[in-house]
């Protein structure tokens, strides 16, 4: 699931946030969690849901000024 290259940079960044170190393999669970967890989040929008969300704003924009 996750490269080399992925999880070497996947450690440099969790120790950039965290200042804590991890292992090869506890960067590999933590990655592919991760992984996991946005494709069960994420849902890209079609152009008919932006427009409606586009056009929600509008109204709200105008009721609040």
């Amino acid at each position: 699931m996750l490269s080399s290259d992925q999880i070497t940079k996947f450690q440099e960044l969790y120790e950039k946030h965290f200042d804590k170190e991890i292992s090869r393999d506890e960067a590999y669970g933590k990655g592919a969690k991760l992984i996991r967890l946005m494709e069960l989040i994420y849902k890209p929008m079609t152009k008919n849901e932006y427009e409606l969300i586009q056009k929600r704003r509008e109204k709200t924009n105008n009721i609040i000024n």
